[in-house]
């Protein structure tokens, strides 16, 4: 299992100096919450900003496209460096399609779920599938506490995978102390952004996280 900051947490007046404590830290995977304020009622960032955030870190970037039209918006991410374009699907009318239109540009291509969207949504898509996003607080803040419910949710996406191999991640109020059991239900990849950056060290934070996480493996 391996971590995701996201960045949405940090301090944006110092975000290159968050980027080397990540780099230094050895985590490889980035997570970027783009919100529209249609779909979520939160604004965050764009293409610009990721363009800038690519070229200070050196592991790959996952968008969460948290936007009203994600279709017409895919290729720009793409472009502007984003490794990994994950849309919701309460947002895409047409799933496969872009999941198919994520992979042609040359991305891996991942589906997110909110937490009272049943995982039927995405069964009959599970082979188009590079990576499957749990929410497990409702999507738009930071800082919100983990919805028990989602352990259950979890457990049935495991099973649904099988023999596949799309990554399970999950977002939101994940701490710590739920890394074992996040682990034993089946995550890959755990979304973690107040933990970090919320931290009076983020630095010491984030190295006793990544210390937990490979006592797991």
């Amino acid at each position: 299992m391996k971590l995701a900051p996201s960045i949405l947490n940090a301090d944006f007046l110092f975000l290159g100096e968050a980027l080397k404590m990540l780099d230094a830290a050895g985590v490889d995977v980035l997570h970027l919450d783009v919100m529209d304020g249609h779909f979520v009622p939160n604004l965050t960032f764009g293409p610009p900003v990721i363009e800038s955030l690519k070229r200070g870190f050196s592991g790959s970037l996952e968008a969460h496209l948290m936007v009203s039209n994600p279709d017409t918006l895919l290729k720009d991410y793409v472009d502007s460096g984003c490794d990994c374009i994950l849309v919701q699907v309460e947002t895409t009318p047409h799933l496969h399609s872009t999941l198919q239109s994520i992979r042609d540009l040359g991305a891996r291509a991942g589906a997110v779920l909110n937490p009272a969207t049943p995982l039927s949504f995405i069964e009959y898509v599970l082979d188009d599938l590079d990576q499957v996003l749990l929410m497990t607080v409702n999507p738009g803040f930071g800082g919100q506490s983990y919805i028990p419910a989602m352990d259950r949710k979890i457990q049935e996406l495991k099973k649904m995978r099988g023999e596949r191999s799309f990554q399970i991640e999950v977002d939101g109020g994940i701490k710590p102390d739920s890394f074992d059991r996040m682990h034993s239900l089946g995550v890959d990849l755990v979304v973690v952004g107040s933990a970090i950056f919320g931290a009076e060290q983020p630095e010491e934070s984030l190295a006793k996280m990544q210390e937990q996480l490979r006592g797991l493996a």
